[in-house]
This record gives C-alpha cells, structure tokens and sequence, in this order.
C-alpha cells in the first residue's frame, strides 16, 4: 500500500497532478468518517493583508505546498476531544505538527463561525524539525471547554500560500477515551 501512496504523496508536493487509476486498481472499501469539507488551494481566498510566503519545497515541511497533501489526506484527524477531569479537551496536535505550513488555525464550536484562533508556537527554522512543539507550557495543544459542552467542531486552517481548508466533526467522530 505504502508503495501506491507514497510517489502520490511526493507528486503532490512536486505540484504534478496524480494520474487516473488503473483498470485493475482495486476500490478503497474502508467507510471514512463523515466530514464536510472544501478543496484546498483555490487560490480565490488570499489574505490581501498577508504576503504569500515563497512556496519552495525544502524537504522540512514548512510550506503549504509540502503540508497540504499531508493534511488534505489526514483531514480526520485535524482536531480530537477527550472528557478529562471534568473538562472537555479539544486537541490540535496533529495540526500543531504541520503548522510552519500555515497562517492561522481557526475554530467554532456547536456551529459558531471559525472566528477563534488557535495559538501556535513559532517554527524552528534553524533546527532539522522545525516543527517540533517545544513550549507546551506556552502552546498547548489543546483548549478545555465544560464538559460535555462540544457537540461539533468548525475548523478552518490558513495555508502560508493564502489558501484555506475546512472541516467540520460531529463530537462521536472525534472522541478519543
């Protein structure tokens, strides 16, 4: 399987459009979640205030061009919430290790507009992993609400290259013990 997603992977990073199946390719019959969702990279939604950052593949995945395949492809696991000592946690690791590719992670919960701002802890440029997650003290990974309170969750992220990506999960699809 790794051997037919891989060179898809490494193509949409390089910007070439992925060929058409083959005949003898066989159906993915595995039920994904249900998740409203939009095609990235339209280029129609441009942050005027916001200079589009040089989309140069370093090999280091700090541009949209090398995060978006990743996160268009793991859309369902963008965000989780978990009921924990009396609060509900909503997590945004799995963006928070993409994030040197994005602007701006947004949320709205239980149907509010993506309006709420995800704090996310600088890119380490200088390092061989610049997306590593350092200062959990001052970034956490999550944002607590009252229990029980999440039903669904808006999420909204903003490439480095000006383009958005959406989503939106229903509580049961997200919710991990």
């Amino acid at each position: 399987m790794i051997d037919l997603f891989l060179p898809f992977v490494i193509g949409m990073g390089l910007g070439i459009e992925p060929a058409e199946p083959a005949a003898t390719d066989m159906a993915d019959t595995t039920p994904a979640p249900v998740i409203e969702t939009a095609a990235a990279g339209s280029g129609d939604d441009l942050d005027a205030s916001r200079t589009p950052e040089p989309q140069v593949p370093t090999g280091k995945f700090t541009t949209a061009v090398e995060v978006r395949p990743i996160l268009g492809m793991t859309k369902a696991n963008w965000v989780a919430v978990r009921d924990y000592n009396g609060q509900d946690l909503v997590y945004f690791t799995h963006l928070m290790g993409w994030r040197c590719g994005l602007w701006d992670i947004r949320f709205g919960i239980n149907g509010a507009p993506a309006d709420t701002v995800v704090p996310m802890e600088p890119c380490y440029d200088d390092m061989a992993s610049p997306n590593v997650m350092q200062d959990i003290e001052n970034y956490l990974p999550y944002i607590a609400f009252p229990p029980g309170s999440v039903e669904n969750i808006y999420v909204e992220i903003v490439f480095d290259d000006g383009t958005t990506d959406f989503a939106r999960f229903d509580r049961a699809q997200i919710q991990i013990p």
